[in-house]
């Protein structure tokens, strides 16, 4: 059941968002002139460092997950930490509805160690940090941009991303100081209690056991090395969004490419299409749309949206790939990871 929703609600998004982003026929003309007419001697050294940069950002994803494990007791190799999270990566890419996310959280449950929920946690404090980052990068670059000629959506829609953030954070918060009376309040919010108290015990015992993950908010020392992995993270993706931005020749900012990853950033937390197939490049070129004129941006632009998905697409599969031919993690492990995580969900 939980699965069949899971795609509807996936292949929704996918539809919603190609109706969005599908040219129409001029369009298609500008489109195809943008990629035909790309200079490519200009492109490729834009590409090359971008590759890099893209490189340097897996590996700040990957390894800042150390700085919240190991607050809960979970220790591994460098090798087996880096090859687990590429499988995670290619997994949140590749299944629907964010699924992926178990995926991670599962390859490392160990009997008597550590429990699946408790290892979700730390991921959650994962997208919740990462939410308020790019969420102050979007707030920060709409501010910016305030004025009778901005269009109506851009501050309500930085306003809300932050305000979402800001109250996760605060639940976490408030959740490991005051564990039961926390998650009491905020499933009775939902009146789930009301409706099908079973199903509220359930809940409520699983978050429980879930913010032992939230464990690194105690440790300063491990907190304090994740958030600077963090920033150094975005940080890194946003200065390649306007590298590879340059080989295109868009005239684009540096302030515009950290808010246009920052709305791509907060667009795909929401249940993601197939690949973020449309999702990414909407809310590409819904960014872009701010810092050049609509028509560049829905033809150089998407094209530009296409290309660096496509890239990272194809990245985050090869080195997911990678990962499952070491010896660090196994497709076994993998297809076992789905198990545990939709055991932990339905129990």
């Amino acid at each position: 059941m939980k699965l069949a929703v899971n795609l509807i609600l996936s292949g929704g998004m996918l539809t919603l968002c190609l109706w969005l982003v599908w040219p129409d026929e001029e369009a298609q003309g500008n489109l195809s002139r943008a990629f035909t007419e790309l200079d490519m001697g200009r492109f490729w050294p834009h590409f090359a460092l971008y590759m890099c940069l893209l490189a340097f950002t897996h590996f700040c994803r990957a390894w800042r997950w150390n700085n919240l494990l190991g607050p809960i007791g979970v220790h591994l190799s460098p090798l087996r930490l880096l090859a687990i999270s590429s499988v995670g990566f290619m997994a949140i890419l590749a299944l629907p509805a964010r699924l992926g996310e178990f995926v991670r959280p599962a390859l490392i449950r160990k009997r008597g160690e550590v429990s699946a929920a408790a290892a979700l946690g730390t991921v959650a404090v994962e997208r919740i940090v990462d939410g308020l980052i790019v969420s102050l990068f979007v707030f920060g670059a709409f501010f910016a941009l305030r004025g009778p000629e901005a269009p109506s959506w851009m501050m309500p829609t930085a306003y809300a991303a932050l305000g979402v953030f800001a109250v996760a954070l605060t639940f976490l918060v408030f959740a490991l100081r005051w564990p039961k009376p926390t998650v009491r309040f905020c499933v009775a919010m939902t009146l789930t209690p009301k409706l099908a108290p079973r199903i509220a015990e359930v809940l409520e015992e699983k978050i429980l056991s879930m913010i032992s993950g939230f464990l690194v908010l105690k440790d300063k020392r491990n907190l304090f090395i994740f958030v600077l992995w963090s920033l150094t993270y975005w940080g890194t993706n946003g200065m390649g969004v306007w590298v590879l931005a340059q080989g295109f020749g868009l005239d684009l900012s540096i302030l515009g490419a950290y808010a246009t990853m920052g709305l791509v950033a907060v667009g795909i937390t929401l249940p993601n299409s197939p690949g973020l197939v449309g999702q990414f490049q909407w809310f590409m070129v819904l960014g872009l749309s701010l810092y050049m004129p609509a028509s560049v941006a829905e033809s150089d632009g998407l094209a530009f949206a296409i290309v660096i998905h496509g890239i990272q697409v194809v990245w985050y599969l090869s080195i997911g790939g990678l990962a499952l031919l070491s010896p660090y993690v196994s497709f076994s492990e993998v297809v076992a990871s789905r198990s545990v995580s939709e055991h932990e969900e339905d129990a």
